[in-house]
């Protein structure tokens, strides 16, 4: 009852506090597939490529965040900007794509052969069998990969706070500096809320983008 207390009477700091955290794991996230996606699709032409750089995406994401974050603030520090949004931004980014890589190369090496052969039979050329086949066949599984990279954002950024990048952390790290149960709750639930909600809408996009004749009845 005391967090709930504590909750309802902070409401409007924990709605900030939301506002940050989304708009930090928003950012990343936009970045991500901007960066992650043509990633997965380049390297499905090359077998060595693409174990070259899935590997060296599964070894980013096994760096701790806290020392990621230690490495970034020497070299972000060149530019004035060691702590704060900047290296948390660049943290989420590095974070996020493993996830998205890997399902997009996954996705579009899994289309059917015999789909690629009918298209190439049509005419088509490269860039549009991309665009008008594989992409659209291949859009639910690399969404998934967006909500794992999504998920797994959301958590790492409430570590961020300790660098200065404020969000919902900030509850977490203060209720433990202050022993403060309420406020380590309340950072713990929303950021678990959070991450539910996110899921849950993004899980809704990927069954909305899945066509029809690939869905599961």
């Amino acid at each position: 009852m005391e967090t709930f207390a504590f909750m309802v009477a902070n409401w409007p700091v924990i709605l900030q506090r939301m506002g940050e955290h989304v708009s930090l794991v928003g950012a990343a996230i936009l970045i991500a597939i901007a960066t992650g996606v043509p990633i997965g699709i380049a390297i499905t032409a090359n077998r060595k490529a693409a174990d070259a750089v899935l590997y060296a995406a599964s070894i980013m994401i096994t760096i701790p965040s806290i020392a990621l974050f230690g490495l970034l603030i020497p070299i972000l520090s060149l530019i004035g900007q060691g702590i704060g949004y900047l290296p948390a931004l660049v943290a989420l980014v590095l974070y996020s794509q493993l996830p998205i890589i890997r399902n997009t190369y996954t996705a579009i090496t899994n289309v059917d052969p015999a789909l690629r052969e009918a298209a190439r039979g049509m005419g088509m050329t490269t860039a549009q069998r991309l665009r008008e086949v594989e992409i659209p066949i291949a859009l639910p599984v690399i969404v998934s990969g967006v909500r794992n990279a999504v998920v797994l954002s959301i958590a790492i950024a409430a570590i961020a706070t300790y660098i200065g990048a404020g969000g919902l952390g900030t509850f977490i790290s203060r209720g433990i500096s202050q022993t403060d149960i309420r406020q380590l709750l309340t950072g713990a639930i929303s950021v678990s809320a959070l991450a539910i909600a996110a899921d849950a809408a993004l899980l809704g996009l990927q069954r909305l983008l899945t066509s029809p004749g690939l869905r599961i009845r």
